[in-house]
């Protein structure tokens, strides 16, 4: 005990002290955290890391259950799950063929076990690392991000259900491997009758006490994790199961998600610095199998990714940024290298090379999203971005359309642009590049393009030349400054997340860019005098709003479905 404190004192003292560089110089914090484990590694020993490590994984795939929204997964699935289904079935072979090659040539006690653990770090890819790197992204819905999320819940699903089987020490045991299985099955079960039945029980018993829902939500893992010792598998299976079991959705939860996602962000840093304390001075041996390891992460799964969903149908941006955001090793695989070296069933040279090239894959993935959309820009526009059967096929734009308006979206502020546009009599076009969205830009509007807002093509297409204006819905800066970019006489309007953000979007030559913060504020002031200055506007604002969350709630429900 004494000496997982001392480790828990030195990974925080290390990683405040390095942070605060980061910090300073504007660069990402994970190779600081990795780097905070190098030093580390001189200090404290092994044993203690690894249990350190697995104890702060467990607690991140506990978030990562708690995120599941049930009522999503049907759709999270379909997204990605010709790409995911695609990958695995090329690289994992190949992987775990390549693994088996190696470890024969480096005299493994068992080279086909051995194979497996180097097949699965080759193939799944990072949730933590790849949402992290992806968080403006998914939290505001684009596409890539999406795609890239759900390839990582897939690849998670993959890593637990291997997980349940390594928990049995002897994997040739059959029996003991299906008993293993039955456990977790009754772990998922009961993660989802306390979510239907047990969960909303204790919000009731709390009376809306957010202390109390939030210590309630912990003692419901510790009880998973308790439970998953007694049997025998693996915690991080009982850490899934215990994120199922407490509600993501309603008010009360609130509280709940901002009280863990503080608490992750403990574990997150925990995490990556004992991550690389545990890299070793490595043999040759390590140096060739973390080498092969890293290449296969770090290519052929985001170009065997990019291929699949261009087949789906997405433009070559979005299908490059997504696999471009699926190139680190997993942590769950690292878990599954935990629970192997704790078994004893890992070589040890392959454990420290699945380490090596975890640390190698999360920094290369850190650093290189800065620089993905130049290089995109400067290798492969030229050839992806021109006019494609594909765009044209999936487009309606009217000969001689000019003075028109471009809407870049077609999300909820997209639609409600449309709507007004219409009712003014005003020409537009559409410029959208979900595919599936092509279904409502059919039905709903005259003139649409499907394609990418940054490239050159789509927005000709959109006769972006003799447009009076452009809007763009999308709060993301790479967007907004292409359209800048643009040779038109169009004025501009833009969306941005942050004032500050938006001083420089109009700095750069936007007519106005949207704060929402500020116009739901504005929106606000404007209310509140309507319903002092005539009492007679209070049903009909409240009429007005109804409306309006009742169309949302249908575009919500409709999302879902995957019609939106």
């Amino acid at each position: 005990m004494t000496e997982f404190v001392i480790a828990l004192a030195v990974v925080f003292v290390t990683a405040g002290a390095l942070l605060l560089v980061a910090n300073q110089l504007g660069l990402p914090p994970i190779p600081f955290y990795i780097i905070a484990g190098l030093i580390t590694g001189l200090v404290v020993g092994q044993p203690a890391l690894v249990e350190l490590a697995l104890w702060g994984i467990a607690f991140l795939v506990f978030v990562f259950g708690i995120r599941i929204d049930l009522g999503d997964l049907q759709s999270v699935l379909r997204d990605g799950e010709v790409a995911a289904l695609t990958q695995l079935a090329l690289v994992a072979p190949i992987a775990v063929g390549i693994g088996y090659l190696l470890g024969d040539l480096f005299g493994f006690e068992d080279p086909f076990r051995n194979a497996i653990y180097f097949g699965a770090a080759a193939t799944l890819s990072s949730t933590l690392v790849g949402g992290a790197v992806l968080a403006e992204e998914i939290r505001n819905d684009l596409v890539y991000g999406r795609l890239a999320s759900s390839v990582h819940f897939f690849d998670d699903v993959v890593a637990i259900m291997a997980l349940v089987v390594l928990s049995a020490e002897v994997i040739t045991d059959a029996q003991l491997i299906t008993s293993k299985i039955g456990y977790a099955v009754l772990f998922v079960l009961a993660g989802l009758l306390i979510y239907r039945h047990g969960y909303p029980a204790l919000v009731r018993i709390s009376d809306g006490g957010e202390e109390l829902i939030l210590m309630g939500s912990i003692s419901i893992l510790i009880a998973f994790l308790a439970a998953a010792e007694t049997v025998g598998i693996s915690i991080v299976v009982g850490a899934f199961a215990a994120g199922l079991a407490v509600r993501s959705e309603g008010v009360e939860s609130l509280a709940v998600r901002n009280g863990i996602e503080s608490i992750k962000d403990f574990f997150a840093a925990i995490f990556f610095v004992t991550l690389g304390a545990l890299v070793a001075v490595p043999t040759i041996e390590v140096v060739v199998l973390s080498s092969i390891l890293t290449l296969l992460v770090i290519a052929a799964n985001p170009a065997l990714h990019a291929l699949a969903f261009v087949f789906e149908g997405y433009d070559g941006r979005t299908a490059f940024l997504a696999g471009s955001s699926l190139n680190q090793v997993s942590e769950l695989s690292l878990v599954i290298a935990i629970q192997a070296w704790l078994l004893g069933t890992i070589a040890p040279p392959l454990f420290e090379a699945i380490v090596l090239a975890g640390v190698a894959t999360m920094i290369i993935g850190a650093v290189s999203e800065r620089y993905e959309n130049a290089f995109y820009d400067a290798i492969l526009e030229p050839i992806l971005s021109g006019r494609t059967r594909y765009i044209d096929t999936n487009s309606s734009v009217e000969d001689g359309l000019t003075d028109h308006v471009v809407v870049v979206g077609y999300g909820r502020q997209g639609r409600r642009v449309v709507e007004t546009l219409e009712e003014l009599g005003e020409e537009y076009v559409v410029l959208e590049n979900d595919p599936t969205l092509l279904d409502d830009l059919r039905a709903d509007c005259r003139n649409y393009v499907l394609g990418d807002a940054m490239a050159s093509y789509p927005m000709d297409l959109a006769r972006v030349d003799r447009a009076q204006l452009v809007i763009s819905t999308a709060d993301h800066r790479p967007v907004s400054e292409s359209i800048l970019a643009l040779e038109t006489r169009a004025d501009v309007i833009l969306r941005a997340d942050k004032s500050g953000e938006a001083r420089e979007l109009l700095a750069a030559g936007a007519e106005f860019v949207a704060v929402p913060d500020v116009l739901a504020a504005d929106q606000l002031v404007d209310n509140v005098e309507r319903v002092l200055g005539d009492e007679r506007a209070v049903d009909s604002l409240e009429a007005e709003h109804r409306n309006y969350l009742e169309a949302m709630k249908l575009f919500d429900v409709e999302r879902r479905l995957g019609r939106r």
